[in-house]
């Protein structure tokens, strides 16, 4: 039953329900509605007067149904509201809820229904080649370049369609290079391309706010099987080369490693002594406060200054936890 209270609401639900199933009985409809029978057919006189037709038969057997060949006008959108459309139900996916994974898939059923084809193609396009970093509200890109070229590269992607980037590196230098699009992630408040770069031979990420431009070309490329965008994405952030490299043994199995640190921590070996972690960092006095959290030992392999920073963590928490006078 629809928890509605509004007639206009409830005449909506029924044209729903009537797109959706075809033809329904009055008994079928009217406990679906939370009306009696009679203003049942209130509802159907409201639709026949904004112009719907619908087929009335009457009798035990009788029913209700929209006539043969009737569509509603297509729904149109902007590209931008298609865009944030498209995000809002890639991230009500990733919530994980039970509960709401139905609504979300009957929510895309209904817009895809009345939506002209090349919008519904761009809906599925984000839907199945973007990836979202868990818990995270994605936002589109902040101007209508990165739109455009979100838009282009989820496209490109899911028909596996090679493209032409125009980019800017972080000092500001153009190129100019031809881009398998494997995938598009969202992660840390930045959105990111991956796939094959053929100017290096390679597989590469770039941020969407330093693409200028998207042209898309007719040669098709093979995505390799199995491909994961953000999981590539997450490893190659984690290892950038930084200003000091990182080894520590963690005296743990590699399950509880990963619970207590967050995957950008490093690369997870686990060997026979316990798991050997790599990290890239910047700040070392950072890295010894996430050691000094973990509730298992741990042995530092690499840098010497590393021990350095956990000794002064050490200090501090003494200091900390010490009793007034």
């Amino acid at each position: 039953m629809f928890a509605m209270y509004r007639p206009t609401t409830r005449v909506l639900a029924l044209l729903e329900l009537l797109q959706t199933h075809g033809r329904m009985s009055g008994a079928e409809l009217a406990p679906r509605l939370g009306v009696d029978r009679r203003t049942l057919r209130r509802y159907v006189g409201k639709l026949e007067d904004i112009g719907i037709p619908i087929m009335a038969e009457r009798g035990r057997a009788g029913g209700y149904a929209l006539m043969p060949g009737f569509k509603l006008p297509p729904m149109m959108f902007t590209e931008d509201e298609t865009l944030a459309l498209s995000l809002g139900l890639l991230a009500a996916r990733g919530l994980g809820l039970a509960e709401a994974a139905p609504a979300v898939a009957s929510a895309q059923a209904k817009l895809e229904r009345i939506m002209p084809d090349q919008l519904r193609q761009r809906v599925r396009a984000v839907g199945e080649t973007v990836k979202l970093e868990a818990g995270s509200a994605a936002a589109p890109p902040k101007d209508r370049a990165g739109n455009r070229a979100l838009v282009a590269l989820t496209g490109a992607a899911q028909a596996c369609r090679r493209v032409v980037l125009h980019y800017r590196n972080q000092g500001g230098d153009a190129s100019v290079r031809r881009f398998d699009p494997f995938g598009v992630a969202f992660r840390h408040g930045r959105w990111y391309t991956v796939g094959m770069c053929h100017l290096r031979n390679e597989i590469r990420i770039f941020r969407l706010d330093r693409i200028a431009g998207v042209e898309a070309l007719a040669e098709a490329f093979e995505r390799p099987a199995g491909f994961d965008a953000m999981g590539y994405l997450v490893q190659s952030l984690a290892t950038l080369p930084r200003a000091f490299a990182i080894e520590v043994l963690l005296k743990t199995d590699l399950a509880s490693a990963r619970a207590h640190l967050f995957v950008e921590a490093g690369v997870f070996e686990e060997t026979a002594e316990g798991v050997v972690i790599h990290n890239q960092s910047d700040e070392l006095e950072w890295f010894a406060r996430q050691l000094a959290g973990m509730p298992f030992d741990f042995e530092i392999r690499h840098p010497p200054a590393l021990h350095a920073a956990v000794e002064e963590c050490v200090r501090r928490l003494q200091r900390c936890s010490a009793a007034p006078g």
